[in-house]
């Protein structure tokens, strides 16, 4: 924690930050923010009103000049994530957020959310710069972010299968596909469920955005690596708010086991809204022991983008055919979902 309190401190020594300017900013777990932003209240090393959050004269002592004199930046062009949409992404951009006004919110009972549009045509944009997509037949693991739309409208993959609990989805999927002479197939899946022997091995790649449950990041990771085949490719999401470094170790671990090379790790690649018509997942700061005022907009909660790849075949450690053990909630790391509030939003 000396890491972050560290962080925080410098931080804050630029200026008064709101709580979501620096939820924005980090990269730990979002509990691990909260406990120490309520420790540092209690020591009285910061002050906090509606506006934002301030270092008191003995959080300044603490302050290293040497510290502030270096302030590295991301490229404002790219944001870090190593591609930038240019010519026809830009139009794919624009018919891509036209296509996908009417989807549906967010169902809090399967812990839903989704990226924003230019993140999604982002990914798309990345899988085709490394030759991923051509002519590939795609499998996706969830698509709350319906980026089978932008993959089908980019005409790149042969075939595109989502794979959802959700056929609220489906149906949105299937009258976008009809209203704008896309081929998209959807089948409703749980994850938990026998893989059905006809996906075993039939992908060229698969692209996911998990449950951070340990049960959920397996279960997802497993059904979309046995759809691989020889060489297969596999593109996923894991935060740092709600997956600990020990989950992050033991995902990774799970992977090159399965026979796969990590091959890309980029921070920050996808940004997802929290506050939605019918459920919030900013309830949390109910934990704060000091005002914190209404998030004006701010994107903070982020996800890294991971690229696998397959030497050879993947090696299956589970049976594709067998039941999997699912949890939606983390309560040691999870402090978003509304039921932990009572449902509140």
């Amino acid at each position: 924690m000396r890491r972050l309190r560290s962080l925080l401190l410098h931080e804050l020594a630029h200026s008064k930050r709101s709580l979501w300017e620096l939820l924005e900013r980090h990269q730990h777990l979002l509990r691990d923010i909260l406990d120490e932003l309520n420790s540092m209240y209690d020591e009285g090393l910061i002050k906090a009103d509606e506006e934002g959050i301030t270092l008191t004269e003995k959080g300044r002592t603490l302050v290293d000049e040497n510290y502030l004199r270096y302030r590295p930046r991301l490229c404002p062009t790219c944001l870090g994530r190593h591609i930038i949409l240019d010519d026809a992404f830009k139009d794919l951009l624009e018919e891509f957020r036209e296509a996908t006004r009417k989807r549906p919110h967010p169902h809090p009972g399967y812990f839903q959310g989704y990226m924003r549009e230019y993140d999604v045509v982002a990914r798309v944009a990345l899988m085709h710069y490394y030759g991923d997509l051509w002519r590939s037949e795609v499998v996706l693991i969830g698509d709350d972010d319906l980026l089978s739309v932008a993959l089908s409208m980019s005409g790149l993959p042969k075939r595109v299968l989502v794979l959802d609990i959700d056929e609220r989805l489906g149906d949105l999927i299937s009258e976008i596909a009809d209203e704008r002479g896309l081929d998209i197939e959807f089948m409703r899946y749980d994850v938990a469920e026998p893989l059905p022997e006809e996906l075993i091995g039939a992908f060229d790649l698969f692209s996911s955005e998990p449950l951070e449950t340990w049960l959920g990041l397996r279960a997802f990771i497993l059904r979309g690596t046995a759809c691989l085949g020889e060489g297969g490719i596999g593109y996923f999401g894991l935060t740092r708010a709600e997956a600990s470094i020990e989950k992050w170790r033991r995902i990774e671990a799970l992977v090159t086991r399965m026979n796969f090379a990590i091959t890309d790790v980029i921070a920050d690649f996808s940004y997802y809204p929290t506050r939605f018509e019918d459920v919030s997942y900013e309830v949390f700061v109910k934990r704060l022991r000091f005002p914190v005022g209404e998030n004006p907009g701010i994107d903070w909660y982020k996800s890294t983008l991971f690229r696998i790849e397959a030497l050879g075949r993947p090696k299956l450690l589970v049976d594709p055919r067998c039941r999997l053990r699912l949890t939606y909630i983390d309560k040691e790391e999870d402090i978003t979902h509304p039921a932990l509030y009572g449902g509140g939003s």
